[in-house]
């Protein structure tokens, strides 16, 4: 049987974000974990090896596949700023034109750098995301 690879663990998020070469990607981090701190009222915590999540949902599809995952989260990655948020960006697409340079995927938003996008804008989607995420998965 599958056995899921991203799973909360004890690793430490300062020690992560620590070896981030970069410095402007390791204060841009610095920076989502305050905004995701604040939109799920919960502390960092690291999902694998390179994922810091913020709560958790328990999940099981109609196949019986199940699991946890966080709530939300992100993951500094070799080109961008992943930000995983609830699927649905085209039910926010007047958020998304005024949020700044960006790509986005199903679930997944790509982000080179903060200074590249309004961070109200970005804290009004986690909010928000976070928000559908706690009510679907109560």
């Amino acid at each position: 049987m599958y056995e899921l690879k991203t799973k909360q663990n004890e690793l430490s998020v300062d020690a992560y974000i620590d070896a981030i070469a970069d410095e402007t990607r390791r204060e841009d981090c610095r920076t989502v974990i305050k905004l995701m701190t604040k939109a799920t009222k919960e502390k960092p915590k690291m999902w694998g090896p390179s994922i810091v999540g913020f709560g958790s949902y328990h999940y099981k599809y109609d196949s019986g596949h199940e699991g946890d995952m966080c709530i939300t989260g992100f993951s500094s990655r070799k080109n961008d700023l992943t930000l995983y948020l609830i699927p649905g960006f085209e039910q926010r697409a007047e958020l998304m034109e005024k949020l700044g340079k960006h790509k986005n995927g199903k679930s997944c938003l790509y982000i080179k750098r903060l200074a590249d996008i309004d961070q109200k804008v970005l804290t009004e989607l986690i909010t928000l995301s976070v928000k559908e995420m706690k009510a679907r998965y109560k």
